[in-house]
């Protein structure tokens, strides 16, 4: 534990300061400035024919759950282990009095955190923007909460996916975004059984339905698990993946190029 809590320490350090994270903080926040956009144009019309929650709901569904949350995953959990390959830091790890599984584990969580925050800021933001005028209803809190509760399990979920992926392959990027918009974009659409073959299925049946209209296309032909079914599964199937990074990173040799 002692280890695993040193190896979060400096990685998380390292991390909310490089020029990636900068990057993805900025990309988070694309919805925020398309919340201001919405309100703004809103308070010109002095219109309000669609309800900011209604907004919101939709854009956490569009953007964070079916885009931002798998790019994040992906390019933070394939770096657990390719960025020491790459960067031929693999050797000096791993020489040091930690275990690898204490690494592995260290670096996921460090990075996990740090995406649920990058996450969480955006959210809260396009929150309190397209509800400005109702941030007195309690209740609208309660659906904040559970949006924010869903994408986190769901970064959770992808990164300890990702982080298995970027031990077994050399080109875990590509593969992860075929599997991201390739895979989960597409079984989930599949009627019966076979889309609960995808992570987002279970993370879908944890939103509430989404009403006729616009953008309802989203949960076309789902049918989703029950609550504790869809939890049960997100933490199995992250603890799954990271045992297997685990086990993977401790037994397989890795040939550093020069």
């Amino acid at each position: 534990m002692k280890s695993t809590k040193d190896v979060f320490s400096f990685f998380f350090s390292l991390a909310k300061k490089s020029r990636k994270t900068k990057i993805f903080f900025v990309l988070s926040f694309l919805p925020v400035f398309i919340a201001f956009v919405v309100k703004f144009s809103q308070i010109f019309q002095l219109s309000r024919d669609i309800e900011g929650i209604y907004i919101f709901n939709n854009m956490i569904i569009a953007f964070y759950l079916q885009f931002l949350i798998l790019i994040l995953a992906l390019f933070y959990g394939s770096s657990v282990t390719s960025e020491e390959l790459e960067g031929k830091t693999l050797t000096y790890l791993t020489t040091r009095p930690v275990s690898k599984s204490a690494i592995i584990v260290g670096k996921y969580l460090a990075y996990t955190v740090l995406i649920i925050f990058i996450v969480t800021l955006g959210v809260v933001f396009s929150f309190l923007v397209l509800n400005l005028n109702d941030l007195l209803d309690v209740s609208l809190y309660k659906i904040l909460f559970r949006d924010v509760a869903v994408l986190a399990l769901g970064l959770m979920c992808y990164t300890a996916f990702f982080t298995f992926v970027g031990t077994i392959l050399k080109r875990s990027i590509m593969f992860g975004l075929i599997f991201s918009f390739g895979w989960e974009n597409v079984i989930q659409y599949f009627p019966g059984s076979t889309q609960k073959f995808t992570i987002v299925h279970y993370l879908k049946s944890l939103l509430p339905s989404v009403s006729r209209g616009r953008f309802s296309f989203l949960l076309f032909r789902l049918e989703p698990s029950s609550t504790g079914t869809s939890v049960f599964m997100l933490f199995l199937i992250a603890a799954v993946f990271i045992v297997l990074a685990c086990v993977l990173f401790t037994y397989k040799e890795y040939i550093l190029k020069d």
